[in-house]
């Protein structure tokens, strides 16, 4: 869908193709060198990690700025709320500015089987990695010289956006194939004595999972061939998005720059990990980028308060109706991202930013869902996925591109 409301023009220009598809090849090449040069130390990580999880440890994601903070909510809720069959839930809790300096709080809650997964390379991040240390967790961080015990450097990526999908896509599969080693009690050292994890609940889902019990290097590479089979899903997934949405991701970029301009402003939602998706939307349009000045934008994820209300009392699926009604105005552009295309939450805001003359945009999965089949946004576009981690990563690198795109249309 990119026929452009209000009568502002589409920019389908040749430039900003050609930027999409470059952009699209950064991402591939970035995607295939990481992975296939860390496939087996993230196998091996996964192991130290169900070890830490079957002796009671939690994950303790943690980041200063506004994006790492996005990226530690959205590891915590892919531990805590599975959305795969045959996962159990696992302990995770995220740690981020809004609760006062990262560092004291970690330092206040981290425990010697906890493990430690730090975002970003500000210093109050760095120094909470130290504290981690400290109390003998394991440390996990994706920027040189941290400290970290397992430390995996991206700094030959110079897109920022672009090293932060390679991190999402890592912490995708970490939370994906640790459950591998969780089925396989025997290769965990230090475990506790009761059982932590229903034996064989995930093991339908890798194709290459052996059934020894106690060969570990078998089980290792068994975990590193899947993770290289997952990567090349996201650059199939990320090409596909990219490709079959580049000239609806340019006539919404043209629409956004107009409106932004104009002083409207970007209005973002999503539920579970979209929610932090939307978390990084904001972020990034708050952030002065590509030439361009940071932009006005709202996160209907972050008042908790008015989430909490509007579900208690009335009910969960018009938590962002409610919001849209109170803060939306004609001028404005809706961002809605639901990997499903269903949720009923994302749907009543969009018909709401319909009736309030608001630009929509939407990033969805699966086939498109009832956002697409009811035509409920004006801009539409789908990762053709059913696989909720790869359909996010998908996502991420469209609200990446679309964000350097409003910098590229030229102005009305």
């Amino acid at each position: 869908m990119t026929q452009a409301p209000g009568g502002v023009r589409p920019t389908t220009s040749s430039t900003g193709a050609v930027r999409v598809e470059a952009r699209l090849r950064e991402r591939s090449e970035a995607n295939g060198r990481f992975f296939t040069a860390e496939a087996e130390r993230l196998a091996r990580l996964c192991h130290k990690m169900a070890e830490r999880f079957a002796r009671a440890g939690r994950l303790v994601a943690f980041g200063a700025t506004p994006a790492d903070r996005s990226d530690a909510r959205h590891v915590a809720v892919e531990f805590v709320h599975p959305v795969i069959v045959g996962k159990s839930a696992l302990p995770a809790l995220a740690l981020a500015g809004e609760g006062g300096r990262v560092a004291d709080q970690v330092a206040l809650e981290a425990e010697g089987d906890d493990i430690a997964m730090a975002f970003g390379g500000h210093p109050d991040t760095l120094a909470a990695l130290a504290a981690a240390r400290e109390r003998g967790c394991l440390t996990v961080a994706f920027v040189p010289d941290s400290g970290a015990e397992w430390e995996f450097d991206l700094s030959d990526v110079a897109d920022p956006l672009i090293r932060q999908e390679v991190v999402e896509t890592l912490y995708h599969l970490l939370w994906e194939l640790v459950h591998i080693f969780l089925d396989h009690r025997g290769l965990l050292e230090g475990r506790a004595a009761k059982p932590v994890h229903d034996s064989g609940a995930s093991s339908f889902l890798y194709p290459f999972l052996g059934q020894q019990e106690h060969n570990l290097d078998d089980i290792l590479d068994d975990v590193r061939k899947s993770m290289l089979l997952k990567a090349d899903e996201i650059t199939a997934l990320r090409t596909q998005t990219l490709h079959d949405g580049c000239d609806t991701l340019l006539a919404a970029a043209a629409v956004l720059r107009d409106r932004l301009d104009a002083g409207g402003r970007l209005i973002a939602l999503g539920n579970g990990g979209s929610a932090t998706d939307a978390m990084d939307v904001v972020a990034d349009f708050h952030t002065p980028m590509f030439g361009g000045p940071a932009r006005r934008a709202l996160d209907l994820t972050e008042d908790t308060g008015i989430i909490t209300a509007v579900a208690n009392d009335i009910g969960t699926e018009e938590i962002f109706q409610r919001q849209v009604i109170a803060y939306g105005r004609e001028g404005d552009v809706l961002l809605a991202m639901s990997t499903s295309g269903n949720s009923l939450s994302v749907l009543l805001a969009l018909e709401e930013a319909r009736k309030r003359k608001l630009v929509t945009v939407a990033f969805v999965g699966y086939d498109g869902g009832k956002v697409l089949a009811n035509n409920l946004a004006d801009y539409v576009v789908v990762s053709g996925s059913q696989n909720i981690p790869r359909i996010q990563e998908a996502h991420a690198s469209a609200y990446h591109v679309l964000r350097e795109l409003v910098e590229l249309a030229p102005p009305s």
